[in-house]
C-alpha cells in the first residue's frame, strides 16, 4: 500500500496547495495567449513586420482557421454549447456547493478559457463578414490576443485569491 501512497501524494486532489495545479494554469494561458484562434502570435508579428510572403501565409492560415472555427460553430455549436453548460454548472455546483476542491479548480480553469472560446468564434465571424486581411487581420487577431490575455490575468488573479483563501481557511484551519 506504500506505492498507493505516495502517488496519491504525488497527485493531491488538493489542488491549490499543489504545485502542479499553478503549472498547469500558467501553461494554459500561456499557451492561450500565444496561440491566437490557432494562429502562432510569431506568425502575426513576422506577417505585421515583414510583409509579402508571411503575410500571405498569415492570411492564408487564418482563412483556414475561421473557415473551421465556423464550421464547428455551425454544425454542432448547440450541442457544444449545451455540454459546456453542463459540465460548467456540474463542476460548480460540485466545487462550491459541495466543497470538491478539484472541482473548484477545474471550474476556475474551465469557465474563463470558455468565454476565450466564445470570443475566438466571435472575432472569427468578425474576419470573414469583413473579409480581412493584411494589416487589418493582423490587427485584429493582436487585439483578440489582447482580450484573451485580459481574461488570463483577470482569471489568475480570481484564481489565486481563491486559492489562497481555501488554503488559509481549509488547509490550516480544517
Amino acid at each position: 500500500m506504500d506505492w498507493y501512497k505516495a502517488i496519491f501524494e504525488l497527485i493531491d486532489m488538493r489542488s491549490f496547495s499543489n504545485l502542479w495545479f499553478w503549472i498547469v494554469l500558467a501553461v494554459v494561458w500561456s499557451s492561450a495567449s500565444h496561440w491566437v484562434m490557432g494562429i502562432p502570435y510569431d506568425m502575426i508579428v513576422r506577417a505585421r513586420r515583414a510583409g509579402g510572403q508571411a503575410a500571405e501565409d498569415l492570411d492564408a492560415i487564418a482563412r483556414v482557421y475561421v473557415n473551421r472555427l465556423l464550421y464547428i460553430g455551425e454544425v454542432s455549436g448547440l450541442w457544444l454549447l449545451g455540454f459546456g453548460c453542463f459540465v460548467l454548472s456540474g463542476l460548480a455546483m460540485l466545487g462550491f456547493l459541495y466543497a470538491v476542491e478539484f472541482a473548484q479548480a477545474v471550474f476556475l480553469l474551465a469557465l474563463p478559457m470558455s468565454v476565450v472560446a466564445l470570443l475566438s468564434l466571435r472575432t472569427a465571424r468578425h474576419i470573414r463578414r469583413d473579409g480581412l486581411m493584411g494589416e487589418v487581420l493582423c490587427k485584429r487577431l493582436l487585439r483578440h490576443r489582447l482580450h484573451t490575455q485580459m481574461i488570463g490575468t483577470l482569471s489568475i488573479f480570481v484564481t489565486a485569491l481563491w486559492g489562497m483563501y481555501q488554503n488559509l481557511t481549509i488547509g490550516v484551519l480544517g
